[in-house]
């Protein structure tokens, strides 16, 4: 599937610093332990939350977020939450400024488990993500993985938990971890290894740990000479992010050294920095790992210790499936589905039978688009290379059927 429709990059760059350690969240009096259960959908992590005791809510949970964010300032307002100051900040299309309001003293439950009192979070001014219509589900912001840093982590993609150990009590018992030395820089965890775009030729990485990420890996092509998209790249929108579209190459490389072995043939985005602007916020990090690479361990954190622990599930070795179709969808409507074509890929096989930005998705074979989710639509073209699949779309009042066999793209 054309990525853009599957993950958000989230680049945050505030001169904003708190002026005292946030609270974030607490274990239960007598607790040394505890089990938070998370969706996961359309490669992210998503936490149901309530904020200031009153509304239920979905955030995403991001390591790669140094800031919680509320991305509906209805929300706020309707709470008649105080801002206290206005930042601008890049989107992660790295050129677009953007407005966000402080808020402090925010509290957020998770559910009647636990809760973070007084946290500082900052209320976009416009809802930048359009996260509905890239994910297909109701996201109402970003909970930044600090408000967690003060325990060990463990993160079991396959039960769909999060663990929470108060660190004086934690020990290791489980077999098959293995530890990596990770950097902790302003509450993200980065680890250094090395890829392989082309045989034969190794570059070394700075790789951010980002599961707001829900691609697999992210390089940034103009930050090391060995750092570039392969032969077999294709120009494409590899996302959309906060501020707009992120324009650049998809393509495979060859190997990722990551924790306990090696991952081949990854599905790799490439994206040229604007390196005139000020890219502090970057830390000298070549890209990032996101979800559709890190689901393939339990992975534990331990940000005090700057220490990280994986330990590969049965899923380590599976193929990278990227879309066989050449075609983008965005969803809309008041469940969510609606499905418009965002974009399609040229000399794809939706664009050989053309089909075009604008066409609205009426059936997928025999099944009604409104009977299918977002997700669903998108896993129908990722089968197998050869599989026929027929489409019905809306143009201009008229309806069309289109028939497309699959195949790999990259």
């Amino acid at each position: 599937m054309n990525t853009k429709t599957i993950y958000l990059l989230f680049l945050l760059w505030l001169s904003y610093r708190p002026a005292v350690a946030q609270s974030g969240f607490y274990l239960p009096p007598g607790k040394q332990q505890m089990d938070i259960p998370f969706e996961y959908v359309n490669n992210f992590i998503i936490l149901n939350l309530t904020i200031n005791k009153r509304l239920p809510l979905k955030f995403i949970f991001d390591t790669g977020a140094e800031h919680t964010i509320l991305s509906k300032r209805e929300i706020s307002d309707l709470l008649n939450i105080r801002y206290e100051r206005e930042f601008k900040f890049t989107g992660s299309d790295m050129k677009t400024e953007l407005i966000a309001y402080l808020a402090r003293d925010i509290r957020f439950d998770i559910t009647e488990k636990t809760a973070a009192p007084k946290e500082d979070i900052f209320v976009l001014q416009e809802d930048y993500f359009r996260f509905e219509e890239y994910a297909g589900i109701n996201i109402h912001g970003i909970l930044a993985a600090g408000v967690f840093s003060k325990f060990i982590i463990k993160i079991n993609y396959q039960k769909q938990i999060i663990t929470l150990y108060d660190r004086k009590y934690f020990k290791l018992h489980e077999d098959g971890f293995v530890p990596i030395p990770v950097e902790i820089f302003r509450n993200k965890i980065y680890f250094h290894t090395r890829i392989q775009v082309v045989p034969d030729s190794f570059a070394p990485v700075k790789l951010l740990l980002d599961t707001g990420a829900g691609l697999s890996l992210l390089l940034f092509s103009n930050t090391h000479p060995l750092v570039h998209p392969p032969a077999n790249a294709i120009s494409s929108n590899i996302g959309m992010g906060l501020g707009g579209y992120l324009e650049g190459f998809t393509g495979r490389i060859v190997s990722l050294d990551f924790g306990p072995g090696t991952q081949q043939n990854v599905i790799t985005y490439f994206q040229e920095l604007d390196t005139t602007r000020d890219l502090q916020y970057l830390n000298n990090r070549n890209g990032l790992i996101g979800n559709t690479l890190l689901n393939r361990y339990q992975i534990i954190m331990d940000y005090e210790g700057e220490k990280i622990w994986l330990k590969p599930t049965k899923d380590v070795r599976k193929a990278f499936v990227y879309d066989r179709s050449g075609i983008s969808f965005i969803a809309s409507g008041a469940t969510l589905s609606t499905f418009a074509v965002q974009n399609v890929v040229p000399r794809s096989p939706a664009a050989e039978v053309d089909i075009r930005p604008g066409d609205i998705l009426v059936r997928v074979g025999a099944t009604p688009a409104s009977f299918l989710s977002l997700q669903e639509v998108q896993n129908k073209l990722r089968k197998s290379p050869g599989k026929e699949i027929k489409l019905t779309l809306k143009r201009d009042g008229k309806r069309l059927k289109k028939k497309l066999v699959l195949r790999d793209l990259i």
